[in-house]
This record gives structure tokens, C-alpha cells and sequence, in this order.
């Protein structure tokens, strides 16, 4: 078998790191500069055949209109002549969503440290005319240092100054205005305060204001703004709450209102930035206007092995920072969205095993070199349920399989994962027995 390494430009592309309906995200290196960047390609006969090419202009030139150290930036957009790549900033550390799945409810100071940057990053937003439109943790990732960086401008919208109301209904149920959902026309930037709300209130609580087992039920807490603070928020959060999530969009709080309210004032450093930075969208529109003549080379290098070897920069970089023992720690309760094993068995063997494992529960299995599809109905008969696994070699015989999901609820995906690796115990590697002298471990972190 022959291991492909990829290069698209001056960009040395790697792992899977995300997937979606119409794109990939890829992890990639600047090869002139060494620089971390994340790749996102789309087909363009996929664009062409949704009718999405004005989206996808659209959310490329948001993203470079609107550059701030909070949100996440849009290097440069790149063309070959059957895909679109967009370079974007890697952020390491994963979704904000992830760490309240993991850790529940964070606490007031640093709930208080994310709303803050997030109400900069938007208030940065509404100052361009931009409205994002489908603010929630899953599209609020963390960077090394732990500081927040808004992501996923789809859904946005970019008005002209002066501009009135908004009449797309779009966003994330849970986290949407009740203005929203009346398909009257609202104010774009009024929503987002409510969905920054929202945040807070879950970041503080660690679930949901408003949450039904059916939308119509849903719908109706919103729009009549039913929730309860939990006890042990602070009497000035709980104040700030109940403005911002004031179901009247006209008495609710603005942004400039919430950057001087008391609580949020505690702490509060406000970011630096340039706000003169040219913007030039010439290669936006060379991608989509002259799509046969502006490509860059893409370009496949090919060695002699097996599954592609990940090596110590990018395990790094996969394990959030210097530790590498999300690598190696299986945890038996917590399940993101996208996650990972390691095995000391062949690679062949790995899937041949997870095949048969995935065969044995009715998921269709797709398989090519040393990826892995599964498919099947998500356990609501609604739907598709997806999956993909990738097999990594981190050292001589140790590989990393590489799961995340594709499509469906993740619920779904964390009850697949945990009915995977409970079926696979003969192939998953427990390091806690050889870790503490590892010599393996000290050479994979050099």
C-alpha cells in the first residue's frame, strides 16, 4: 500500500480534522513559514449543483471583512480547477461546546472571560454591517491560550449602512430570537444579543434556558422568554440575563449597554486590534469569476508504507498544547463529536475488525486505503447517521484511529462510539499499564 502526502500550493496538507455536508476541513502546514492553518475544500460541481456559490462568496468575504483577534481569520482562498480551498487560522482547542460537555457548568469569572471576548467579536461585527446569525458553542472554538474565536459565518448576513430589518429565517433552534421566529422582519444585530444570551446562560449553567422535546412546545417558551436562573448565578449576572433575553427586541439590552453593565465590567480587558486593516476581496472573485484560468497546483506526493504517519507537530496540535495524553485517555463518559483510540494491533487488522464490528450492527461500510465510512438510520428512523475513521501511524506499531462524526445527531454518534469501543477491547491499546516509563512517549513529544 502507498501513503499520499498532499500539497495544494505552498500548503502541506494532513489529517482530516472536520466534515460536513458540502466540505472538508483538512489540517495543513505553511511550508515557508511553518505556520498551522486549517483547510477548507469544497467541490465546486457540489457548489454549482446546491446553488450555493453567492452563499459561499458571501461567507469568504464576511470573514475577510471582519478581522479580530476573537474571531477566527480567513488567511487567503485558493482555486484548482475542480475545488475551492479556504485557508483558514487552526484553533487548537477544540469547541467551547466540548468543554461544557465535558466539564458541565463553567465557572462565573470564567464564564464571564468568554462572554466578554464573545460580545467584543460581535459588537466588532455589527460595527461592519455583519450579522452572524447562528451564535452557539459549536461555533465558538478555543485556542491554545484559551481565548475564544467566533467561527462558521454560513448563516451571516452583510447589510448596507442604514439598512432596517432582516427576513431570512435561520439559526440553531435553542439558541434563535423570538423575533426571529415570528417571520416579521427583525434587527439582525438585536438577535445576536439574544444568542449571546444564550451562551451565557449555558455557560453559567451548563445546559439550556429553553429546551422541549418538540419544536412547537420550544417555540413558545421562547417566544414568551419562560426560563429560571439556577441558584447559584450571581444577582448581577441573573440581572444582565433577564435584559439581554427580554423577548421584546426593542427594550432588549444593546451591546454597548451589556459592555457597560456592572457585572460584565469585572475584569474586563478589552482587546486590541487594528481597525484599518486594508481588506482586499480580489481573490474572491478571481476564484468564482475566472474559475478556469486562477488554480494553484495540487499535487499528491506518493512514498512507499502504509497509513499516512502523523508525526510529533501534529499529535501536538491534536492534543490541545504540549499534553499528550488526550491521545492515549479513553474516557468512558465523555464523547465528542469527533475522538480517537489507539491500537498497537496492525492496521490492517484494526479495520478489519472495525468492519466487522460495524457489519455486525447494520452500518453500510465504505473503505478505501485506510479510511473508513460507516452509514446508517440515526435511532429516530430520521435520517442518515454517519461516521468516519481514519488510521494514523504515531510510532513504529502504535496507530491512532481517528473517529468523528459525518452526519446525524450527536447523541447518536455518542452511543455508536461507546457500542464501538466496548466491542473493540481486543484491538484498543490501555497505556496505563506502560506509561509511566515510557520511552516511546519521551521520543513522541520532541
Amino acid at each position: 500500500m502507498k501513503k499520499v502526502r498532499r500539497k495544494i500550493g505552498k500548503y502541506e496538507v494532513g489529517r482530516t480534522i472536520g466534515e460536513g455536508t458540502f466540505a472538508k476541513v483538512k489540517f495543513a502546514k505553511n511550508t515557508e513559514t511553518g505556520e498551522s492553518v486549517a483547510i477548507k475544500v469544497m467541490a465546486k460541481a457540489t457548489i454549482l449543483r446546491h446553488k450555493m456559490v453567492e452563499q459561499i462568496k458571501r461567507e469568504i468575504s464576511i470573514m475577510k471583512i471582519v478581522r479580530h483577534p476573537n474571531i477566527v481569520r480567513l488567511h487567503e482562498v485558493l482555486a484548482s480547477q475542480t475545488k475551492i480551498y479556504i485557508i483558514l487560522e487552526f484553533v487548537m482547542g477544540g469547541e467551547l461546546y466540548d468543554k461544557i460537555v465535558q466539564q458541565g457548568k463553567l465557572s462565573e469569572n470564567e464564564s464571564r472571560r468568554y462572554f466578554q471576548q464573545l460580545i467584543d467579536a460581535v459588537a466588532h461585527c455589527h460595527r461592519k454591517c455583519v450579522y452572524h446569525r447562528d451564535l452557539k458553542p459549536e461555533n465558538l472554538l478555543l485556542d491554545a491560550y484559551g481565548n475564544l474565536k467566533v467561527s462558521d459565518f454560513g448563516l451571516s448576513a452583510l447589510t448596507k449602512q442604514g439598512v432596517g430589518l432582516l427576513y431570512t429565517t435561520c439559526g440553531t433552534p435553542n439558541y434563535v430570537a423570538p423575533e426571529v421566529l415570528n417571520n416579521r422582519g427583525y434587527d439582525g444585530a438585536a438577535a445576536d444579543v439574544w444568542s449571546c444570551g444564550v451562551i451565557l446562560y449555558v455557560l453559567m449553567a451548563g445546559y439550556l434556558p429553553f429546551e422541549e422535546t418538540d419544536l412547537p412546545t420550544l417555540y413558545k417558551r421562547i417566544i414568551a422568554a419562560e426560563f429560571v436562573c439556577p441558584f447559584w448565578f450571581s444577582a448581577g449576572a441573573k440581572t444582565l440575563i433577564h435584559k439581554i433575553l427580554d423577548p421584546n427586541p426593542k427594550t432588549r439590552v444593546k451591546i454597548e449597554e451589556i459592555r457597560k453593565d456592572p457585572w460584565f465590567q469585572r475584569n474586563y480587558v478589552p482587546v486590541k486590534h487594528r481597525e484599518d486593516e486594508q481588506v482586499n476581496l480580489a481573490d474572491v472573485q478571481a476564484v468564482f469569476d475566472d474559475i478556469e484560468d486562477h488554480f494553484v497546483a495540487e499535487r499528491s506526493e506518493i512514498t512507499e508504507g502504509g497509513p499516512l504517519i502523523m508525526n510529533a507537530f501534529e499529535m501536538i496540535t491534536l492534543s490541545q498544547g504540549l499534553n499528550l495524553s488526550p491521545l492515549f485517555d479513553r474516557h468512558e463518559d465523555y464523547v465528542k463529536r469527533q475522538t480517537r483510540f489507539v491500537s498497537r494491533k496492525p492496521a490492517k487488522v484494526i479495520l478489519s475488525s472495525i468492519e466487522a464490528v460495524a457489519e455486525s450492527i447494520g452500518l453500510k461500510v465504505h473503505s478505501r486505503n485506510y479510511k473508513m465510512r460507516l452509514e446508517g438510520v440515526s435511532a429516530n428512523k430520521v435520517g442518515q447517521f454517519a461516521v468516519v475513521l481514519e488510521v494514523y501511524e504515531v510510532a513504529p506499531f502504535l496507530f491512532m484511529v481517528d473517529v468523528r462524526k459525518a452526519a446525524g445527531d450527536t447523541l447518536d454518534y455518542h452511543k455508536f462510539y461507546k457500542n464501538l469501543c466496548s466491542k473493540l477491547e481486543n484491538i484498543i491499546w490501555r497505556p496505563a499499564e506502560t506509561i509511566p516509563n515510557s520511552s516511546l512517549l519521551r521520543q513522541m513529544t520532541f
